[in-house]
């Protein structure tokens, strides 16, 4: 994730300058029985790949990810803590370790966490005392680690399900807004109906001319909120149903239906978005859900358009590529370089007033189900370019193919 990524680069700030501080610290200020240059240069080394994360693929820097906290804190902070006997000093550091261990992804960190302590012991078995690893000192250690480390799980999952919370209440309230826009909807249609009828048969005129176009374009605005109630409802439905893939989709298809299904608000809109179809593609997903995500691009290009008053909208389907993707390009407002990071994130919205921040964390969550990748890449005043990469996968026949 873009945040997960700045969050990383942020430890890695912190690392890379303080390996070098803390040395001079505890070897020259206030001497500790233990220090080593080596290993601290070593740590701070590993530290300097992550300031940078966008080199990295997701594959990759989630590699690196695990060998990096796996060494930098359990095994490093264990290994210092072992070394040093116990000393108080440690003791601290290494619990402040764990800690910041354990604000990533529980399972990195608890397999950081076993694997880095088990070579830290391994390692001072070797170079230092073995018996001292079953001493009291050590010992008496362990239940206050496993403690933190479940306050801190129960702590996260709380954060979790309170998101989950606030999300499923954005979404019903919706639906609701939704469901409740339908009655008087119908009503102004049937109203506006019988006023086009009641005109039609009386005798031509110049106001009543100006009468039918005004029905006429209050009609059209009638149709453009109800298409705009079925994307609501789609999108709050997308939020508590199952995202993993069921089905071959085809991509031209999608986006087609798509295309069919947006309440352009006229035809000049409808002309500035172009499909370039070079291959089509299908990937393992859901119809309805990829729907989702195109209707939510297709918004946010063409309110960027509209914020700026020019651009263009790009579709491109590119199937041909070793790995099958699809562009979507917008030439409006673009997104300044200290936003791009953020898009992605739950409830972030920008403006603040743009919506409620769920819909692009909607798209990448659903991607993520899917195995399939989405990202950004955009310049502010220039452009944006919406990248969605899907794996080639051959898990559906034929007769699961959505239609």
């Amino acid at each position: 994730m873009p945040m997960r990524r700045a969050q990383v680069r942020a430890l890695a700030v912190i690392g890379a300058f303080g390996m070098p501080l803390y040395y001079m610290l505890w070897h020259i200020y206030f001497p500790q029985e233990y220090e080593s240059l080596a290993l601290r240069a070593l740590a701070g080394l590993l530290f300097l790949p992550a300031l940078w994360p966008a080199r990295f693929s997701n594959r990759c820097f989630s590699i690196y990810l695990f060998l990096g906290l796996s060494f930098e804190l359990p095994f490093f902070f264990t290994f210092m803590f072992l070394m040093n006997h116990a000393s108080a000093l440690w003791v601290h550091s290494l619990l402040v370790a764990l800690i910041v261990l354990f604000h990533f992804d529980t399972r990195i960190a608890i397999l950081a966490y076993l694997g880095g302590t088990v070579l830290a012991c391994m390692a001072f078995a070797v170079v230092g005392d073995p018996a001292f690893l079953l001493q009291r000192e050590v010992l008496q250690q362990l239940p206050v680690h496993w403690f933190t480390i479940a306050v801190l799980s129960v702590v996260k999952v709380g954060r979790h399900v309170g998101a989950q919370e606030k999300l499923a209440g954005l979404a019903a309230g919706l639906g609701s807004v939704a469901h409740e826009l339908r009655t008087p909807l119908l009503s102004v249609e049937a109203n506006v109906r019988g006023l086009q009828r009641l005109l039609q048969r009386r005798e031509t005129m110049e106001s009543d001319a100006a009468s039918l176009e005004a029905l006429a374009r209050i009609q059209f605005e009638v149709r453009h909120m109800h298409h705009m109630v079925d994307l609501f409802l789609l999108s709050a439905s997308a939020v508590s149903r199952k995202l993993e893939a069921c089905e071959s989709v085809s991509m031209h298809d999608s986006v087609t239906a798509v295309l069919r299904r947006y309440p352009f608000t006229s035809s000049a809109q409808r002309d500035i978005v172009k499909v370039e179809l070079r291959a089509d593609f299908l990937f393992a997903g859901q119809s309805e859900l990829c729907v989702v995500i195109l209707l939510n691009l297709l918004r946010n290009a063409l309110k960027s358009i509209q914020r700026a008053g020019k651009g263009r909208v790009r579709i491109v389907i590119d199937g041909a590529r070793c790995v099958p993707r699809l562009l979507f390009i917008d030439t409006g407002c673009g997104i300044a370089r200290n936003r791009l990071p953020l898009i992605f994130d739950r409830f972030y919205s920008y403006p603040a007033h743009n919506g409620s921040g769920i819909g692009l964390a909607l798209c990448r969550q659903i991607m993520q189900a899917w195995h399939a990748r989405i990202d950004c890449v955009a310049r502010e005043g220039a452009y944006a370019i919406f990248r969605l990469e899907f794996p080639q996968s051959n898990r559906f026949s034929p007769s699961h193919r959505a239609r």
